[in-house]
């Protein structure tokens, strides 16, 4: 009768699973089968053993043919739905029945640096014919816990994802592939050391040259959280799994334009769910994932034990997959993988480790797979005769480039550097034998001090803001109050002088009012020396969201541009540089597929060129929600090219001004090793609304702000915009390495 009992309470688990999930569909129909297993329970110890048996079996078949008929009719909603229901298969059970044993690192359970965050070294068999092998593994990946609240909904916090970091190193050094498992709704927004969005810049920039194969699977995909771990060499998802921008509700809440504390209609989330494309069949068409692993109807949940078996034939197909992918000694076992689907693990057997070149290839590899995702999303508005000019021009740049800098100028810079070690040397001989001269002829004249100050510093001294523009802003003949007034006692400001001479800065606090990006292009710059390219490249809906086309054609006219970041080459006192400007007049400086590709374009143009990289945010609200997971992929894609520009030795700057948020802040942004905010600006990850409705706590006003951000490590400085030029001038000049072209 025991195990008669635990089959009755599983059946009740399902039905209330399947009422939870999709139990508008059935109506009356749930409620007959509920009342049907209450009766039954209550006859459990009056009827004979068969009896009950056989009405579990009917009622067992019912349930099955009505999951069926609710798997028919998910929507994008439901499959939300299925990842958040505390019967969903969470890490744990994974580790638990995938892997043959693990131990769990850096704490356990509650004791845990973030219980939010598991990782784990952990064995995983395979049999090849009559023999068995096994394999050393790292696990990472978010808990969501089955109803344990300290796991925090699988919601990582700063330190979770650092400690990510620390065990993919781990795993680097011991050699060993790294499976990563991505259970979380996003990352807990929160700005305490070492700070949400730079964290995950950071694991970003270090999962792109991790040196070991990183398989990474998707159950359910918040945005920035979700990448934090995501960057992979393969990328599967699982079948009744999400991946997406931002959580319906959080997208109805924007597209409602939500009061803080008012709840979106049913109706308005649903309709983002959809618009959003967030199932597994969507992301795969999208290509933002490799492969789908299918799921039993209505999604795994912990007693699918078959489930668990097919996916650690998943696991380990997939590894091979990536590894073979890059092995000198490979093609015919690749082959026969392929051939077969990628269906027979039992009768290949696959070394799961890599020597030096194969490292290399895989992690080329990696960074080609991130480099063409979402090219298909943007257009090019340039003619055909138009780019194979364009092309020509760059082309003959590059070359020039090559021929003076790198045949011409490195020998002649070894040869320079060889004679002023000579120099030294003889200096050492000559101090020695004069030396006797040189006490006597301080003892009879006193050596007078002088101060020798370089040429170059004395060139920053002289930089100072370029005039000749004038902010629309100075045209309103009437005064404004500082948003200090009370605090510092300032007075009122004559708005033409504010906008003009004052640079937008009160004069009695120097709180920074914003200025148009347009003043910063025609001011810090040498005149005449901004020449924009790939302006051409212009946003599109590649999801076909509802309403979008329209205002993509608004903040076209607005702006007179195709996308919220402009591109260019500059000078500074005659320093050329590359500047990639997200500007807020577009979308709010959102990113999305068009902006991801001229950030990378200007990468390649500045490691090519040898020139310095300058991220200049005007403003910046975070990814494109309307472009779906396209606009995430821009996080890693983008955080792989300033990899590869910094690795060629290049320079890279980053200054936020105003609003800079989300997304590009935690990966293309926060990844700089030189980053620095304009005063009065604001800089994190999410605004203020967000922190207080994902943490229900409130924040100090001051929480974002520039002084606080250098309080807390995330930038190396603040500037004031009158100093901007000069500062950014002496960055040039005394930062970066060798390999630039003026060095």
């Amino acid at each position: 009768m025991i195990e008669l009992e635990k089959q009755l309470l599983f059946l009740e688990k399902r039905l209330i699973y399947l009422n939870d999930i999709k139990g508008e569909i059935f109506g009356e129909r749930l409620n007959t089968l509920q009342n049907w297993l209450a009766k039954l329970k209550e006859q459990l110890y009056t009827l004979s053993a068969k009896d009950v048996q056989k009405n579990i079996n009917k009622i067992s078949a019912q349930i099955s043919l009505y999951e069926k008929e609710a798997e028919k009719k998910l929507t994008p909603l439901d499959y939300v739905r299925i990842v958040r229901h505390p019967f969903r298969i969470s890490l744990k059970d994974i580790l638990e029945n995938v892997y043959d044993d693990y131990v769990e690192l850096a704490g356990a359970d509650e004791c845990n640096i973030d219980p939010a965050v598991v990782a784990a070294r952990a064995t995983i068999n395979r049999k090849v014919g009559h023999r068995i092998y096994t394999y050393q593994v790292m696990v990472i990946g978010h808990e969501k816990g089955h109803g344990e609240e300290f796991r925090n909904g699988g919601s990582a916090k700063p330190w979770g994802n650092a400690k990510a970091l620390q065990f993919m190193k781990v795993a680097e050094t011991e050699g060993i592939p790294i499976h990563s498992y991505i259970f979380t709704p996003g990352a807990f927004p929160i700005e305490d050391y070492p700070g949400a969005a730079q964290q995950i810049a950071r694991n970003l920039y270090a999962m792109a040259g991790i040196r070991v194969p990183i398989i990474a699977f998707i159950s359910e995909g918040g945005s920035g959280g979700a990448e934090a771990i995501g960057l992979a060499d393969l990328r599967l998802m699982f079948s009744h799994g999400y991946y997406s921008v931002i959580s319906p509700e959080g997208a109805a809440a924007i597209e409602g334009k939500l009061k803080e504390g008012k709840k979106a209609s049913p109706e308005l989330i649903r309709f983002c769910a959809e618009q959003l494309k967030i199932t597994a069949k969507d992301n795969l068409q999208l290509g933002t994932i490799d492969r789908i692993i299918q799921e039993p109807p209505l999604g795994a949940k912990r007693e699918d034990y078959d489930f668990f078996n097919r996916l650690k034939r998943e696991v380990i197909k997939a590894t091979d997959e990536v590894i073979l992918s890059v092995k000198s000694l490979g093609t015919l076992r690749a082959y026969h993988y392929k051939k077969n689907g990628y269906k027979d693990t039992d009768n290949i057997y696959v070394r799961w480790q890599l020597d030096e070149k194969e490292i290399q290839r895989l992690i080329q590899k990696r960074r080609q797979k991130y480099r063409n995702m979402g090219t298909n999303f943007y257009v090019d508005l340039r003619s055909p005769l138009h780019r194979k000019v364009s092309n020509l021009k760059d082309k003959f740049l590059y070359a020039k480039t090559y021929i003076c800098y790198d045949l011409l100028r490195r020998p002649r810079r070894r040869i320079q550097q060889f004679s002023e070690e000579i120099k030294a040397e003889l200096l050492v001989i000559f101090n020695h034998l004069l030396s006797p001269l040189v006490k006597l002829r301080n003892k009879i004249l006193p050596p007078k001090l002088s101060y020798l100050v370089s040429e170059e510093l004395q060139e920053m001294e002289k930089v100072c803001l370029r005039g000749g523009y004038v902010s629309p802003r100075a045209k309103v003949d009437k005064t404004i109050s500082c948003p200090n007034a009370e605090r510092y006692g300032c007075y009122d400001i004559w708005i033409p002088d504010l906008y003009s001479e004052f640079c937008g800065i009160c004069p009695n606090c120097g709180h920074h009012f914003p200025l148009e990006y347009q003043w910063y292009i025609h001011c810090l710059f040498d005149k005449n020396s901004v020449k924009e390219f790939n302006a051409e490249i212009a946003s599109i809906n590649p999801l076909n969201y509802k309403g979008f086309d329209e205002k993509l054609e608004e903040a076209r006219q607005k702006t007179g541009r195709h996308s919220a970041i402009i591109t260019f080459d500059a000078k500074i006192l005659g320093i050329e540089l590359i500047v990639a400007m997200l500007y807020s007049d577009f979308r709010g400086g959102t990113v999305g597929a068009a902006e991801g590709e001229k950030f990378v374009l200007a990468c390649e143009r500045a490691k090519r060129l040898r020139r310095p990289l300058l991220a200049y945010v005007h403003g910046t609200a975070g990814i494109r929600i309307q472009e779906g997971t396209i606009g995430v992929i821009q996080m890693p894609k983008c955080t792989v090219a300033v990899r590869e520009y910094l690795e060629a030795g290049g320079l890279y700057i980053v200054v936020y001004d105003n609003n800079s948020y989300a997304g590009p802040v935690a990966s293309f942004l926060g990844c700089a090793p030189y980053q620095f905010a304009i005063r009065s600006s604001k800089i994190g990850f999410a605004g203020p609304r967000v922190i207080r409705e994902t943490t229900g706590e409130d924040i100090p006003p001051d929480y974002h702000s520039a002084r606080n951000a250098l309080r807390r490590g995330h930038i190396q400085g603040i500037w004031d915009r009158r100093d901007f030029r000069k500062n950014l001038y002496m960055a040039l000049r005394t930062m970066g390495g060798k390999n630039l072209y003026y060095r």
